[in-house]
């Protein structure tokens, strides 16, 4: 099935929802650690990003610097939709709230500061109803 791509119809129907938990990004050299799975994992030069719950590496001892809530925009979006992160990110930024945006083959995940989560989910909601 395909996803939607209509900017329009991506918005209204995105959906937000707030997963449960904290979660960091870390970064690992090689492998992740047990214990540790990872919600998103991005290969890059300098080692192995990862996006995994709080209190997961805390107990495998990762370092992290960022905080963060796990926001799911509920629609299928395409992947080659556009504008969907562009309109998402500025009325976050409006707000002085960072987002770290991944996309999933079904869906985008926002990762936002965790004590801004729900101001987050209540902007994102605002932002659908005006797109509706």
């Amino acid at each position: 099935m395909a996803g939607e791509s209509d900017l329009q119809k991506l918005l209204s129907g995105m959906r937000p929802e707030l997963n449960p938990g904290r979660y960091v990004f870390t970064t690992v050299e090689g492998r992740v650690p047990s214990g540790v799975p990872p919600v998103v994992t991005v290969a890059e030069q300098e080692g192995l990003t990862v996006v995994a719950h709080q209190e997961e590496a805390d107990a495998a001892g990762l370092a992290y610097d960022y905080v963060s809530g796990w926001i799911t925009l509920r629609i299928h979006s395409a992947l080659e939709a556009v504008g969907l992160t562009a309109a998402v990110s500025k009325e976050l930024a409006a707000a002085g709230l960072s987002c770290n945006v991944v996309a999933g083959f079904h869906h985008d995940h926002l990762f936002v500061p965790y004590e801004n989560a729900d101001e987050a989910v209540a902007i994102l909601e605002t932002l659908a109803r005006r797109s509706s």
